[in-house]
């Protein structure tokens, strides 16, 4: 059966190179009575030897003109069980059996890839771990930390919800159609930081509201939250841009507005 054609508005970027894809599984290390769920599968190249290592894979494709590429290449396996839904809606919590870990694993649509982590991080409680090739650039500021050029509210985000490590780069070659940017592989842990965040969408708000406007000062981009006095009295000075700031220090602020309208 032929490859099939990617489509622009799904953003897909077929991976095809072995060596990738091997070490990708390596990466994973999946294993028999795993709950495994692979987003975007399109025609299969990650997804049939994921299957000979585990009991059962779900998948999580869109494109319906891709499922019986990915039938073919995965034999008809009777172990594959493909959910065709938007990856942005779907409730994968629901898609693993009670009470297990689940592990994520996919090459994500560059064009929802951000919403894409932020909708799979809210069922962080039921998953053991993610592994996902990303653009470069959006992998470069999910590991950045403060005063780096890349740190923004993905980073801050991140921070707070899991460990995150940048596993290696991909060239564009490895990819059919070849996009215009660098890829990466980063593996995602969920865990809860060793600060306190009394509201998380507090929380939330609060590092959007910073870096909505990350060339101002906190005193102005928060202005809608606190006074240069609060900013200064959870010691943190209100001159400084947002990129200044950890997660930590996001949260002292967060923390003190939860106590303020509470």
């Amino acid at each position: 059966m032929s490859t099939p054609v990617a489509k622009k508005r799904f953003g897909q970027h077929f991976l095809h190179d072995p060596y990738v894809i091997d070490r990708i599984l390596r990466s994973v290390n999946p294993r028999p009575g795993e709950a495994i769920i692979e987003i975007g599968p399109g025609p299969g190249a990650l997804t049939a030897p994921l299957l000979k290592r585990v009991d059962k894979l779900t998948v999580v494709e869109l494109d319906r003109d891709v499922i019986p590429h990915l039938r073919a290449a995965c034999g008809e396996s009777e172990k594959l069980e493909i959910v065709m839904a938007d990856a942005l809606k779907v409730d994968y919590a629901a898609l693993a059996p009670a009470g297990a870990p689940l592990r994520l694993v996919g090459n994500l649509p560059y064009n929802i890839s951000t919403p894409l982590l932020f909708h799979v991080l809210s069922f962080a409680g039921r998953v053991q771990d993610m592994h996902f090739m990303l653009q470069k650039e959006v992998v470069d500021r999910m590991c950045a930390g403060p005063d780096d050029d890349a740190y923004g509210r993905l980073s801050v985000a991140l921070a707070a919800r899991a460990e995150v490590v940048h596993l290696f780069d991909v060239g564009p070659g490895a990819f059919k159609p070849p996009p215009k940017v660098e890829s990466a592989v980063v593996r995602l842990v969920p865990r809860r930081p060793d600060f306190e965040i009394r509201d998380w969408a507090m929380f939330d708000r609060v590092v959007t509201a910073a870096f909505l406007q990350r060339r101002k000062t906190l005193s102005n981009s928060l202005r809608a939250y606190f006074t240069a006095d609060d900013i200064r009295a959870a010691g943190i000075d209100p001159q400084w841009r947002a990129e200044r700031l950890s997660a930590a220090q996001f949260a002292t602020l967060a923390n003190r507005l939860t106590e303020r309208i509470a």
